[in-house]
């Protein structure tokens, strides 16, 4: 008898402790009912459900184009200042992004000009498509051009995104793909000359300047045996090769997409998450908290391919002027994404005033500048801004003279209509309570850590 007292006493209290868990976990109840194995499997850190990633072949060596475009990638002689390369600002060490917390970089002949964005990262840009308005094209549909396509955007209606449904966002006409904040570039080629050109950049001039400092330069010998002999008396031509090759160095070399991250193992089994990141992983994909998975997509491919923590979608978000970019000291000076000042096609169609791209949130963790105008320093300040935006606009934004509040104060008021109001969090009213705790902001930003390349599983 006092065994089996013994016994109901001991079920009682393992019964206790692992009701304890259920409710403390990350998870609700309802999960555990319905799928008790997943819901003890995540409890645990663990992957219910892994899966093996197709993550992009390494080639056994670089081709001698990648070679070539390794040295031009690293070249600080074809700046004219002596002191700039494509890696002074795309730091390996700092996964291709900037090394610095300055909001811009300074170039030029003198390094005395300023930039007018923070530097993006050249990670996971491999697949990024064209820059386009509206949903994805089928085979046999037939081009539309981009005025076309705005003015039919103009009169549609803006689909809420959430992590459980972006499906009828994306069918939605909306600005996607491209490369820089504003999209002006299609190609990795097209990406490498614009800092190359650029007068507050490298500032390398004409296409005759730069192909004579590739002719003076010590691996000049690679572009004669790739290109011939009379490769430069064709500085348009060289040039042009010369693009290529550092774009084929940034397509093979797999640093700049290696799918390394603690989440990618997650993903397959081979790695365990903490308590505190699978409660950010849950805030992250719940519409009622975080809803980031509505624009940063965090699930793999249906080939398994990696999520790329992006939708490739452009959102005005209204985040707040940076007093510290020396072009904002003119206060009629605004910078408008894809409707200018540095993007010029797109002028007329004021309705994607003050869109920018929305970049990958991998290797976020490791970056020092955050959005367009790299007004924020770190990933809690972030999040806070999403979390904070609306409903406690003073701890967001400054207070002007007469004391009030100066919301969206880094895009003129005609266009904050534009701003984005309806994907959770950032409908709710001033006075709401805050969608996330502190704590749960906490628990983000150690999801948001998973996603830093170069974890070393257990075993691996």
């Amino acid at each position: 008898m006092r065994l089996w007292s013994s016994l109901l006493l001991l079920a009682a209290l393992c019964l206790c402790i692992f009701a304890g868990w259920v409710l403390s976990g990350p998870f609700p109840l309802s999960d555990w009912a319905s799928a008790p194995l997943a819901s003890f499997a995540l409890a645990q850190g663990r992957n219910p459900a892994p899966i093996q990633l197709v993550r992009p072949v390494a080639p056994a060596q670089y081709s001698a184009m990648a070679q070539l475009g390794q040295n031009l990638f690293f070249d600080k002689s074809l700046s004219a200042s002596g002191q700039l390369s494509c890696a002074s600002c795309h730091d390996p060490q700092n996964h291709y992004g900037p090394p610095s917390a300055s909001p811009v970089v300074y170039g030029g002949p003198e390094m005395k000009s300023p930039g007018l964005r923070a530097v993006p990262s050249l990670d996971y840009l491999s697949t990024q498509a064209n820059f386009s308005i509206g949903p994805e094209q089928g085979e046999t549909d037939t081009p539309a051009t981009l005025p076309q396509l705005a003015a039919a955007a103009a009169t549609a209606t803006r689909a809420t995104k959430t992590a459980q449904s972006t499906a009828s966002a994306a069918a939605n006409l909306v600005p996607m793909g491209g490369l820089f904040w504003d999209g002006r570039a299609d190609t990795l080629m097209a990406q490498a000359k614009g800092p190359l050109t650029s007068p507050f950049e490298m500032d390398g001039g004409s296409d005759a300047t730069i192909a004579a400092k590739l002719q003076a330069s010590p691996y000049a010998a690679q572009f004669t045996a790739l290109f011939g002999d009379d490769i430069f008396q064709n500085p348009r031509f060289v040039v042009a090769e010369a693009l290529f090759a550092i774009a084929r160095y940034e397509m093979e070399d797999q640093d700049f997409h290696s799918f390394t991250s603690k989440y990618d193992y997650w993903l397959e089994g081979k790695a365990r998450m903490s308590q505190a990141e699978m409660r950010g992983y849950q805030l992250f994909n719940d519409p009622a908290k975080g809803d980031c998975a509505a624009c940063h997509l965090d699930q793999p491919t249906p080939d398994h391919r990696p999520p790329l923590f992006t939708d490739t979608q452009y959102e005005a978000l209204g985040v707040p002027r940076n007093p510290h970019i020396p072009a904002n000291a003119n206060q009629d000076y605004f910078d408008m994404g894809l409707c200018g000042p540095i993007r010029e096609d797109l002028k007329s169609l004021t309705q994607y005033c003050g869109m920018f791209l929305t970049p990958t949130l991998r290797n976020s963790a490791t970056r020092k500048v955050f959005f367009h105008n790299g007004v924020y320093h770190n990933l809690h300040d972030v999040v806070e801004f999403y979390n904070l935006r609306d409903v406690a606009p003073g701890r967001i934004y400054p207070t002007g003279p007469d004391g009030k509040v100066e919301k969206f104060n880094d895009l003129p008021a005609k266009y904050q209509a534009n701003i984005d109001r309806t994907d959770p969090p950032l409908n709710r009213e001033l006075g709401d309570a805050p969608a996330l705790s502190d704590a749960e902001v906490n628990d983000i930003v150690a999801f948001l850590k998973t996603l830093t390349d170069g974890y070393k599983p257990k075993g691996g």
